[in-house]
This record gives structure tokens, sequence and C-alpha cells, in this order.
């Protein structure tokens, strides 16, 4: 084939890659929907209240320390000051926003796009002085790219241990880090193969309740920041980032590559708008165990707790491996961490609490003696009718000690697209969020600020989400 065969051939099929940067860096504010603009502030606003949330975690001070000791800065860091450089509080700000397990989540890529998303806009969108369209812009087309890419994988890179927040959030970080420093449509191209370097998620942390997942997205928006840095001084990476020999897909989905569909990193790209599609998070806890968590909330009003003999739950078999195994830590979670992916733990704790709010993730709630004893009563089994990733399903089914059994499932789980949170919800989960660490009039001042983002500059919202509480 010679050089003008290929040329055409390019042209009729371009890579994936050149399809995401054309659509990322000719986006206009003008061409999203009213309605997404407004989704996606208020998808701002619930990651902002979650990350003001965290500084009462010993995750947060640890991070921030570290990220302090290896330089100083002038970005914005929630809750912290203007303390450090731009890549370095796109990571704390990502670990703040993600550290607590309670973020949204795209259900089709399952997929936390927003805590990678929104920590890179905003460490930018701050250095370069941009108009709050161009910043409110940029993240719809982070959040646009992470999310279709992600779904190119079917939940399958759960599958084989990888966490696509940090694997996938880089690529969408990327292209909206191209667009912010004017990158050219070949160099967005570079610098998403660059990135494919510099992509990680491992799903480890289930093990041990390490907390390595908490900085995934916030590694995700830092390294796309080096990623299109060096793509724009012509730094070069490969072209087939995603479909290549030893692309993404293929080099991270394994056997699970079979059942990918590469179509839909670029399917109706700027008609069908995925920000649509991301469910807000009700409970602090895995999305995978919402529904469950809920079903046995609604039993807790009817079940008295020493009439219960066992305790079945019933769970996408995709969701298994995360939120039901190893049996034994699942059983006697060893720290937070550990008990938001916890089924046995989640679903004591509704049954016998009657909730799930962040109180049930202090110590002294993890050692509860009578939630453990019903946790190790807690069995799992695969919903034979679940659809999932659209919804992730629940079914809870107690034995009492007279042989009755009662059950309840939630087959569309609250929140989700099919079942949204509103607009007035999130807020109002903001401020139970936000909170914790503000005054009521510094937060609403925030939700001012980033609901009116429309009209604001990134560095005015800086330099009120920098500012400590008082």
């Amino acid at each position: 084939m010679n050089v003008v065969d290929k040329s055409i051939r390019a042209e009729q099929h371009p890579a994936i890659s050149n399809q995401l940067a054309a659509f990322a860096l000719d986006l206009s504010y003008d061409a999203i929907p009213a309605k997404i603009l407004e989704r996606a502030k208020y998808l701002m606003l619930d990651a902002v209240g979650i990350a003001y949330a965290s500084h009462g975690f010993p995750f947060a001070g640890a991070t921030m320390e570290a990220m302090a000791s290896l330089g100083v800065g002038d970005s914005p860091v929630i809750g912290c000051g203007r303390k450090l450089a731009p890549r370095d509080a796109a990571l704390v700000n990502g670990v703040l926003a993600h550290g607590l397990d309670y973020d949204d989540t795209h259900s089709p890529g399952v997929i936390h796009a927003t805590v990678s998303s929104l920590p890179l806009t905003l460490a930018l969108g701050d250095q370069l002085k941009l108009s709050g369209r161009d910043f409110l812009t940029a993240y719809v087309a982070a959040m646009e790219t992470s999310t279709r890419l992600a779904s190119v994988a079917k939940g399958g890179f759960h599958q084989v241990g990888f966490h696509p927040t940090g694997l996938i959030g880089i690529f969408g970080c990327t292209l909206a880090a191209s667009r912010l420093l004017g990158l050219s449509r070949d160099q967005a191209a570079m610098a998403q193969g660059i990135a494919l370097s510099m992509a990680a998620g491992s799903l480890e942390f289930l093990e041990d309740g390490a907390w390595t997942k908490r900085m995934h997205p916030g590694w995700a928006a830092s390294s796309a920041i080096t990623a299109a840095a060096l793509a724009k001084c012509g730094f070069v990476g490969p072209r087939a980032a995603y479909e290549g020999r030893f692309g993404l897909f293929r080099s991270h989905l394994g056997s699970q590559m079979a059942g990918a569909e590469l179509a839909l990193a670029s399917d109706r790209l700027g008609t069908a708008w995925q920000i649509d599609e991301v469910a807000i998070k009700p409970i602090p806890a895995c999305h995978f165990a919402h529904a469950a968590a809920d079903a046995a909330v609604a039993l807790s009003k009817s079940v008295k707790p020493t009439d219960i003999r066992s305790v079945d739950v019933l769970v996408p078999a995709e969701v298994i491996k995360t939120v039901c195994e190893p049996e034994e830590n699942k059983r006697a979670p060893a720290n937070s961490y550990d008990a938001q992916f916890s089924i046995p733990y989640i679903v004591a704790t509704g049954l016998l609490r009657g909730r799930f709010t962040l109180d049930e993730l202090d110590d002294r709630a993890i050692a509860d003696r009578e939630v453990l004893a019903l946790a190790r009563r807690v069995n799992h089994a695969a919903d034979p009718a679940s659809t999932f990733p659209k919804h992730y399903t629940g079914e809870v089914i107690v034995t009492l000690n007279d042989g009755r059994k009662v059950r309840h499932r939630e087959g569309v789980n609250r929140g989700c697209a099919d079942r949204p949170l509103s607009n007035a919800e999130i807020e109002t989960k903001y401020f139970d969020n936000a909170c914790r660490l503000l005054t009521r009039e510094h937060a609403e001042r925030v939700r001012d600020a980033l609901v009116g983002i429309d009209g604001g500059s990134v560095a005015a919202l800086g330099d009120l989400l920098a500012q400590p509480a008082k």
C-alpha cells in the first residue's frame, strides 16, 4: 500500500484519539444544551461538598502534607488555601472529592468522572485566568469523553482488576487540558498517546482497605496536565492509544476485550450527552451496594433485629468481586474504606440502624459488635434479574427465626439516570457535607459561585474554594 492509500484509509477510519480530539477542541459553550450545563454545575457542587467533608478524615491531612513537602505554589486546594503547584493541587483536590466514595458515578462506564474532571479544570482554569464559561465547557468535554471511553469496556475493567476512575479518567482530563492549553488536534491526539503510558488504577485496595483508590482521580488529573504539556512542546506519543495492538483496551481488558465495543468511545458525540447518565450517590458507599443498602433500610422498618436468623443478598454477578469478596474481609471490615465496599457490613447496618450515613463509617460504628455479628450471617448470590450496568440492582432476603422469609428489592438504584436525584436534593446533600467544615453562610457563598459560574471567573471561584474554615 502506498502513502496515498494509507492517507485515504486514515481519513475513512480516523483513530479514536483523533475523533475525541476534534470534539473536545471544537466544543463550544453555546452548543451544550442548557439542561446539561445546569446539571454539570450541580455535579461539581456535589463533589465540592464531599471535598469539604473529607477534611474530617485522616487521609486528607496526610495527602496535603505529602504534596506540600514536594514544593509550593499558588493553586487553590479546597478548604486548604493556595499552597500548591497546579499538578499537586489537582491531585489533592481529587483525593478530597473522591476520598469518601460519595461522589457521582456514570453508570454505563462505571466511572467516577467528576472527581478527575473538576480538579483538572479548576487547576488549569485558575492558572490561565479563564472565564466561568470556558471552565464549564472544558469540564463537559472531559466528562463526555471519559464516560464514553469507560463505557467501551461494559464493566470489564473491574473484572480484571482495574479501576476505571483512574485508568480512564486521565484521557478525558488530557483532552480538557489540551483544550485549555491551546493544543492543535494533532497535538491533542499525541497527548492521549502519552497519557496511555501514565494511565493507572489498581483494585488491589479491595483486599485490605488501602487508601490508594482515593488518589486515582487526582493522579489522573495531575498526569493529564503533564501529558498535554509534553504534547504541546512536540513530544511524540502513539496515535492508536485506544484501538492499537497494545492500546488501552487490548492491554487492560484481556479476555474481557471480547465484550468491548469500541464504537461507544465516539458514539453520538455532541448529541447524546453522557452527563445525563451520571448517577448521584445518596449514601456514602460503593455504588454497587446502594440498592442492597436501601432494601435493608426498607426492611428495618418491619423486621426486629432479634428475629433475624440469616440474610441473603442478591447483587449483579459483575460486582461480587468488588463488594462481596473475599468474604471474611467483607464480614469484618478493617476500616472505613473496607466498610464502604462491604455488602455484609452495609446491609447489616441498614437492617439494624435503619440508615447508612458518614456517621456509620467512624471507628466506633465499624467496631459495633451487634452489626458485626449480623454481618457474619449475611450471604450473597448473583442476581438473576440484574440489569447491570444500566442499573445496580439489589435484593435483601431475611430469614426469620420462625423460618418465614421477608424480602425487599430495589430494581433501579436510587440516584441513577432512571431514578435521578433532583438538583434540589443534590443541594441538600451538598450542605449536609460542606457544613461539616464550613459555616452555612460560607457554604452558601460557594454554592452561589458554582451555580452561577457562567457569569463568573475561575480565579474568583478558586479564591472562595481555597478559603479554610473559620
